[in-house]
């Protein structure tokens, strides 16, 4: 308890730093000691699954996702040729799978526009449902355990959905599933119609209500108003960057030949829309967000940025724990925004991403101790957030 009690203060101390006369409204009584919108505990979302521990997008890796108490799991979601969906991170394979080593479909390697850079590779959406049934998953981080590879299928999200179902009876407790339509432009102009494909599949289960336990998340804008036309289920808005710079700002820019929606919504930027994910995080971008959404899924820096420190000037972050590496633990968090209390007080909830145990993926400031990360983000009221590790999660909530 001791020890508990140290990690809350520290992550108190974050929280007090963004403190502001911003008032939230209509918040629930709360039953949490986190100031959430809700008054509730913030949602611990599987992210890709028990994904730390298993390959991710597997029933392997969900079913242990829900075993060590996910609230909700996280089935990204892309289509196979003949328009069933199954659940992969991007639309490319060879990254999660095995595909590059089957002979078979060395034929099907070919190169393909995603979201405005040109990727040579195998994909979903020339695959039939039968062939994706004839790979096996892979762990996607060359530093986690590799000893699961080749051992689990790609399933579909009928079959995700009847997994939380009957996990949700086993266990007596809700169980809630939080699909993403991964990259909806590039699918919609192969006449793939991904998101009317999940409506009609959360229909089937259900599911297609607010009440429902379910949200649906895109980084693009378009797919997510149609949704919100045709359905009450809730729904949240990605926001993403493509890096941070020394000072801590946000970079939206993205370098020619790289993918565009790293730094802007790709549909809009096919409609030659300029507005960046910077726009989300204005007033009116959150008044905007409110028309269709039920919160936004920013990364986690829109909230808790961090800073580098550069001594020789060459405009590079210095390597600060002489690990002989230039990563996130050479860098030091800088004081929180009020992004949370500014979207709160719209009603609108902040589930952000992606939380991660491993050294070089936590800020000087956690002391490579994952648990303060989360401390930091729940005291500032935080709604959700995806990890890879959902027991530290809960260990620290």
């Amino acid at each position: 308890m001791i020890l508990r009690n140290i990690f809350f203060s520290i992550g108190a101390l974050l929280a007090l730093a963004c403190n502001n006369d911003d008032t939230v409204e209509n918040v629930a009584p709360s039953s949490s000691k986190y100031p959430t919108l809700s008054g509730k505990d913030p949602l611990i979302v599987a992210h890709r699954g028990a994904s730390g521990y298993l390959p991710e997008h597997t029933i392997a890796s969900y079913t242990r996702a829900i075993e060590l108490g996910a609230d909700f799991i996280e089935p990204d979601l892309v289509m196979t040729l003949d328009g069933v969906l199954v659940v992969r991170h991007e639309p490319m394979l060879s990254g999660t799978t095995n595909v590059g080593d089957i002979s078979a479909f060395a034929s099907k390697k070919t190169t393909k526009n995603i979201d405005g850079a040109m990727v040579e590779d195998w994909f979903v959406s020339d695959f039939t449902l039968a062939e994706i049934k004839q790979l096996k998953a892979k762990q996607a981080f060359s530093e986690r355990a590799q000893q699961f590879n080749n051992l689990y299928e790609i399933p579909t999200f009928t079959e995700v959905i009847t997994l939380v179902k009957e996990k949700s009876a086993q266990l007596n407790r809700i169980i809630g599933i939080y699909p993403e339509t991964k990259h909806p432009a590039y699918h919609e102009a192969l006449n793939l119609k991904i998101s009317d494909k999940l409506l009609e599949e959360l229909t089937t289960a259900g599911w297609n209500s607010e009440s429902a336990p379910v949200y649906v998340q895109s980084f693009e804008v378009s797919n997510l108003q149609y949704i919100r036309s045709k359905s009450t289920v809730k729904i949240i808005q990605l926001l993403s960057c493509y890096d941070v710079a020394l000072n801590g700002d946000l970079i939206f820019d993205v370098p020619t030949g790289e993918t565009v929606s790293y730094g802007k919504p790709y549909d809009w930027h096919l409609q030659g829309d300029t507005r960046d994910y910077s726009f989300f995080t204005t007033d009116a971008g959150l008044d905007f967000v409110k028309t269709y959404a039920n919160g936004i899924g920013p990364w986690k820096p829109f909230i808790i940025s961090y800073k580098g420190t550069d001594a020789n000037n060459d405009g590079l972050a210095d390597d600060m724990n002489a690990d002989g590496k230039i990563n996130d633990a050479d860098k030091e968090a800088i004081t929180p925004n009020n992004l949370i209390k500014r979207s709160h007080s719209r009603g609108l909830e902040v589930h952000a991403y992606t939380f991660r145990n491993e050294s070089r993926r936590l800020l000087s400031n956690y002391h490579n101790n994952p648990i303060l990360e989360y401390q930091a983000f729940y005291n500032l009221g935080l709604d959700g957030l995806f990890t890879d590790f959902t027991d530290t999660a809960l260990l620290a909530r």
